[in-house]
């Protein structure tokens, strides 16, 4: 069991050398791919190291216990452990999604539902960004369209690790968590303004991608058309009096992103192409890999109310994801930012199929 495992280790040794190296470190793109490999091998070689030496403490104690009966309760201790670090172990050897250490673009739009839809997706958004603050993660509103009543029509958000794109923890990198929001929200819910007292359903869609280094997308410039307007909505004096806004149309592709939130036309811009290279490496990685199709056919094209992945019930303060039928009944702490539970749910049917598929 776990043969392939000794080759891991192997290599696992020879980047802890490559890394001890200091010419290494003189390409930093290359130091970093090397480190960020090291640090997935990292868990796989210290488990493996700990299930083999549970192993030969097993066969010590079984001979001591033929001796001595007292070692007996001790055996079947240790074979507790060891079988905890056999599903430890094969969970870990479960291949990786190669995005699962980068940061993320999150996009929350309001869908069905007029203005109660644009107040769910400020709640929504006040949620990730609760959730991002209680792990550690820096967020950053790149662009926003606001409603009326104060919620949102579209609006983006960076979320990145305290160090930026780099290795993480196998499993705790921001796309590693985040990629289950995708797909439509459906919150079910007294309005404000219903005078009734009548339960409204309205959507919100959710779309996550990992956002790209400039290295890993080639933008050619003959290839972008580029728009100026005025920006519309609430804002500080640059706004509807400047044509400062800005539209980047991606002319192969087709992909579109603009920004207007930022007070310059050059900071639109800049915030403009980082959406548009996150959505040229999310297209890239749709072409190139059917896995990766797979996870972004599961999040929103339309914000339809029959595409739905997860309701929020607010009458019964009850939450419940329709992918892996999972259920709570603390909807209000959710929505302030503890969606550990829900999020593990996802992983672990996730990590199930795979290993199910690897079998």
């Amino acid at each position: 069991m776990f043969e392939a495992v000794e080759d891991l280790i192997g290599e696992h040794a020879g980047l802890e050398t490559k890394l001890a190296d200091p010419s290494v470190h003189a390409d930093q793109a290359n130091a970093r791919k090397l480190g960020k490999r090291y640090a997935e091998l990292t868990p796989i070689v210290s488990t493996y190291r700990s299930w083999k030496q549970t192993g030969d403490d097993i066969e010590t104690a079984r001979e001591l216990a033929a001796d001595d009966p007292d070692f007996a309760a001790e055996v079947k201790e240790l074979q507790g452990q060891r079988e905890e670090l056999t599903e430890k172990l094969r969970l870990l050897l479960v291949p990786r999604d190669p995005s699962d250490d980068k940061d993320v673009l999150l996009e929350i739009k309001a869908g069905a539902g007029g203005d109660e839809s644009a107040l769910f997706a400020g709640d929504l958004l006040r949620m990730y960004l609760r959730y991002a603050e209680r792990i550690g993660w820096k967020t950053e509103i790149i662009d926003a369209t606001e409603s009326e009543l104060g919620g949102y029509k579209d609006v983006q958000v960076s979320v990145k690790t305290k160090g930026g794109n780099g290795a993480t923890e196998p499993g705790q990198g921001v796309w590693a968590r985040m990629k289950y929001e995708g797909g439509v929200h459906r919150v079910q819910r007294v309005p404000s303004t219903e005078s009734a007292g009548r339960i409204h359903t309205s959507a919100a869609g959710v779309l996550v991608t990992p956002e790209a280094e400039e290295v890993e997308v080639e933008v050619h410039a003959n290839d972008l058309r580029i728009d100026v307007y005025r920006s519309s909505g609430p804002g500080g004096q640059s706004v509807n009096t400047t044509d400062s806004a800005v539209r980047i149309t991606h002319l192969p592709t087709g992909v579109v992103a603009s920004c207007q939130n930022e007070k310059s036309q050059l900071q639109n811009k800049e915030q403009a192409m980082r959406i548009l290279r996150s959505r040229l490496l999310a297209a890239a990685q749709e072409a190139a890999e059917q896995e990766a199709s797979d996870v972004r056919r599961s999040q929103v094209r339309t914000v339809d109310r029959s595409e739905k992945i997860r309701t929020y019930n607010f009458p019964e303060n009850r939450i419940s994801d329709h992918r892996v039928g999972f259920k709570a009944y603390n909807l209000d702490q959710v929505l302030d930012g503890d969606l550990d539970a829900m999020i593990q749910a996802c992983v672990d049917a996730d990590s199930a199929a795979k290993l199910a598929a690897a079998q």
